[in-house]
C-alpha cells in the first residue's frame, strides 16, 4: 500500500483493519489448497464417471448383449447382494464379498511382505558390494523373465491347494521389481555423500545403513509400488488355481456358472483394492521423504 495515498507518514504503523493477521493468512491458505484438492478430485472423476455413463448407454440401447456385457445398474445390484446379502451354503455369491476380501488381502500382505524384505536386502547388497553382484545378480536376471504361472505347478507341489502356495507365487512375482529397482538405487549413491560421510567420521563398515540405503529409499519405493501391484495380479492367479476363498476364486466361480456381472464386481473390486494400497504406500512414500521433491511435490 502506498503509504501516502493513505495519509500515513513513512513511520506510522498500519490500521489494525489494514493489517492482515497470521491466523487470516492461514485461513485464506487453507481454503486455496482445500479448493486446489476438490479441483484434482473433480478432475480424476471426470473420465470415470463419462465411461460409466457411455457404458450404461449403450446397454440400454440394446448395443450389448445383456448377457454377455451387463449394464453398470444389474453389477451394482448383483454387487451389493454378494456385498449385504444373507449367507448361505448353496449362494457363495451372497453375503461372502467381505471374507473373500479378507482373505485375498491377508494373501498380499504375507507375500509381498516376505518379498519386501528379502528384495530390499537383497537389491542393496547387490548394488554395493562388488562380491554379491557377482553371485547373485545372474540368478536374479535368470530367474527374472520366467512367467510366474510357471511357478504354480512346483508351488502346488510342494505347498499343496492351501495358503502357503498362495503366498509362494505372490513373493516369487513381487520380489524381482523391488530387488531390481533397489540394485539401481544403490548403485546411483552420489560419490560425493560417500566421500562427504567418511570425512565426517561415518566408518566404512555403517556406509550402508547410513548413506546407501537413505539415498536408495526413492528407488525402492518405486519398486514397492510396481512390486504391490504384481502381487494383487498374482493373488488373483494364485486363487483361481492354487487355493479356495478370495476375489480370485470368486471370479472364477463366477466364470463357470456364467455371471459376467459377478466377475466384472470382482474386478472392480480389486482395482479399489489396488488403488487403496498404492495410495497408502503414497502417503508413506511422502511422508519419510518430505526431502525428496520435484516438480510434482505436493
Amino acid at each position: 500500500m502506498d503509504v501516502k495515498r493513505a495519509g500515513l507518514n513513512a513511520g506510522d504503523s498500519l490500521p489494525e483493519n489494514v493489517m492482515v493477521s497470521p491466523d487470516r493468512w492461514r485461513a485464506i491458505i487453507s481454503r486455496a489448497y482445500h479448493g486446489a484438492q476438490w479441483q484434482r478430485s473433480a478432475r480424476r472423476a471426470v473420465l470415470p464417471i463419462l465411461l460409466l455413463a457411455l457404458w450404461q448407454y449403450a446397454s440400454t440401447a440394446g448395443l450389448f448383449d445383456a448377457s454377455f456385457v451387463p449394464s453398470p445398474t444389474a453389477v451394482l445390484e448383483s454387487w451389493s447382494q454378494w456385498i449385504f446379502g444373507p449367507r448361505s451354503e448353496l449362494a457363495w455369491y451372497s453375503g461372502t464379498w467381505l471374507e473373500y476380501v479378507y482373505l485375498s488381502a491377508w494373501r498380499v500382505l504375507v507375500g509381498f511382505g516376505i518379498a519386501a524384505a528379502v528384495g530390499v536386502a537383497v537389491g542393496v547388497l547387490i548394488g554395493w558390494f562388488e562380491l554379491m553382484r557377482d553371485m547373485l545378480d545372474p540368478i536374479v536376471q535368470g530367474l527374472r523373465p520366467i512367467p510366474m504361472t510357471a511357478w504354480l505347478p512346483f508351488a502346488t507341489f510342494i505347498f499343496g491347494i492351501r495358503e502357503g502356495a498362495a503366498v509362494f507365487l505372490i513373493a516369487m512375482g513381487s520380489f524381482f521389481p523391488i530387488a531390481v529397482s533397489c540394485t539401481i538405487g544403490a548403485e546411483q549413491t552420489p560419490k560425493t555423500l560417500v566421500r562427504a560421510a567418511l570425512m565426517l567420521g561415518t566408518p566404512p563398515r555403517r556406509l550402508l545403513l547410513r548413506v546407501v540405503l537413505p539415498s536408495a529409499l526413492p528407488y525402492i519405493f518405486n519398486g514397492l509400488r510396481v512390486g504391490l501391484g504384481i502381487a494383487w495380479v498374482l493373488v488373483i492367479v494364485s486363487e483361481m488355481l492354487a487355493v479356495k476363498g478370495g476375489i480370485g476364486y470368486a471370479m472364477w466361480t463366477a466364470y463357470q456358472f456364467v455371471r459376467i456381472d459377478l466377475i466384472i464386481a470382482a474386478m472392480f473390486t480389486m482395482g479399489l483394492l489396488g488403488l487403496l494400497t498404492d495410495r497408502l504406500l503414497l502417503w508413506l512414500n511422502r511422508r519419510l521423504l518430505r526431502w525428496n521433491t520435484g516438480l510434482r511435490a505436493r
